[in-house]
């Protein structure tokens, strides 16, 4: 109740008046059964504009850490993100991705709309990064279509760390459902995994006209986080290298 109330009545209004957004592609997200729609993702108004233009209701995977967080805001946020519908997922650990797919698969088995990110996180630079194959295995357990979708714009909105929005225009294109039917009962195949992963991300990569990197946005978050951090005094950055 309180999705729709979010999206016809609090928040789908204001949206589309502060962000503009031009929809292109509507027609190629089903109607009705189970999808996923699998998206880029560039600011965390993604989580809110996706769904303020879609006809059907979609759920998204989110990180747990927007449940958890501290103090009013902390609270704010998780009382959003519940209410409307959204499943907390643990990144730690390694049954993390497990616990991913198994929620995922529950939205999929109930013939709803499933959104994901298979980059894992948000773009720190504007760039589309590789993607994990999680998207790939529900995709072939469930059975299901995946919808393409680029977010254009959405990074200049609202870059990481910026809390209010600049007003900025938004395009929201989907792309054709991709069938992976033809890989049936090949989930357990790592090379068919990472060929369906990168076929999707090929498509959110034509959709959205980004630039590609080869490499998991997560790690390369950390290494230029670890470059910019101060070196302690008496410790070198980068090992001496042997003189022979």
């Amino acid at each position: 109740m309180f999705y729709y109330l979010l999206k016809y009545v609090l928040l789908g209004p204001l949206l589309r008046v502060v962000f503009r957004p031009r929809i292109e592609g509507l027609q190629h997200v089903p109607a009705a059964g189970a999808a996923i729609v699998a998206g880029n993702h560039l600011s965390f108004s993604d989580h809110f504009l996706m769904p303020a233009v879609l006809k059907r209701r979609i759920t998204f995977l989110a990180k747990a850490e927007y449940f958890t967080g501290p103090g009013l805001r902390g609270r704010l946020t998780a009382f959003f993100f519940r209410s409307a519908g959204q499943i907390p997922v643990d990144r730690s650990g390694k049954d993390a991705g497990q616990a991913a797919i198994r929620e995922g698969l529950g939205v999929l088995a109930k013939g709803e709309l499933l959104g994901i990110y298979p980059e894992g996180t948000r773009s720190h630079d504007g760039r589309l990064y590789k993607g994990k194959v999680g998207v790939a295995v529900m995709a072939l357990k469930a059975g299901v279509p995946v919808v393409p979708c680029a977010m254009i714009g959405t990074f200049e909105a609202q870059p990481p760390g910026k809390v209010v929005p600049n007003v900025h225009p938004v395009t929201i294109r989907f792309g054709e459902p991709l069938d992976f039917s033809r890989y049936a009962g090949m989930e357990h195949e790592k090379a068919i995994l990472r060929a369906i992963t990168d076929e999707i991300m090929y498509a959110i990569l034509t959709l959205s006209e980004q630039e590609y990197v080869d490499r998991y946005a997560a790690v390369v978050k950390a290494e230029e986080t670890a470059e910019r951090r101060p070196v302690e005094p008496g410790r070198r950055r980068f090992p001496r290298l042997p003189l022979s």
